[in-house]
Order: structure tokens, then sequence, then C-alpha cells
């Protein structure tokens, strides 16, 4: 994880990663603002990729993301910290999939969505 260079451009923290799980939290700046004066769509779904790829790549093997479907909950603006947290729901040989939770400094949801990860070095 030290090696993304996107989710540091985004001033996301790596908090926790254990097997199938990982938390991070990411400060909303302006700059992370869309036109509408709330956090972009883009920075929240980088938190939540990353918590995707930190626990989905917890387990050893390289794991690629081929699918992640978000819905967006709740604005944020300026100031607001937001917390990542992945969660294994399922792992087989060569896929796992993962809930992500996106939430504000109150714990309120911002976005809930759900990560499909392939590991392709993992056996045939």
């Amino acid at each position: 994880m030290a090696k993304d260079a996107f989710a540091r451009h985004l001033g996301i923290e790596l908090i926790e990663m254990k097997e199938g799980y990982a938390r991070a939290t990411m400060k909303v700046t302006p700059e992370l603002l869309n036109g509408a004066g709330v956090t972009h769509g883009s920075a929240v779904f980088g938190l939540a990729d990353l918590v995707f790829a930190a626990a989905s790549n917890s387990h050893g093997p390289v794991a690629l993301g081929l699918n992640v479907n978000i819905h967006y909950l709740k604005a944020t603006t300026s100031g607001a910290l937001l917390t990542g947290i992945a969660r294994e729901e399922n792992q087989t040989r060569k896929t796992g999939l993962y809930r992500l939770e996106v939430t504000d400094e109150k714990g309120e949801l911002v976005a809930l969505a759900e990560g499909l990860a392939y590991r392709p070095g993992s056996g045939k």
C-alpha cells in the first residue's frame, strides 16, 4: 500500500490492515470538492478502493479488482474526516467479495460499496 501514489495524493492514511480487513481515513480538503462544493465522488471512491485493495491483498497473492459497485448516500464538505472500512464477505481460491463502507466523523454512512477481487496467481 506504501506504493499507492494516488492514495497519497488524496491524503489517505491506512490505519489498520489484517487478513480480509482494512481501515483507512481521509480528511476532505478544498481540493477534493466538486463544482457543487461537496466531496467529489471520485475521492470517496478512492478511499473505498484503497481499503478494498488493502483487504483483498492481505492474504498474500496479488489481488486485482474486477468490479466495484458504489452507492453514494450522503454528501460531505471540506473538513470532514472520512473513514473507509473493507470487510471480506466471501473468499474462494481465485476471488474475494468485499463490503466497503465509507462513514463520516459521526459514523453516518457516506457510501456503501461491494468489490469483487481476482487473484490471478493463486492456482488454476
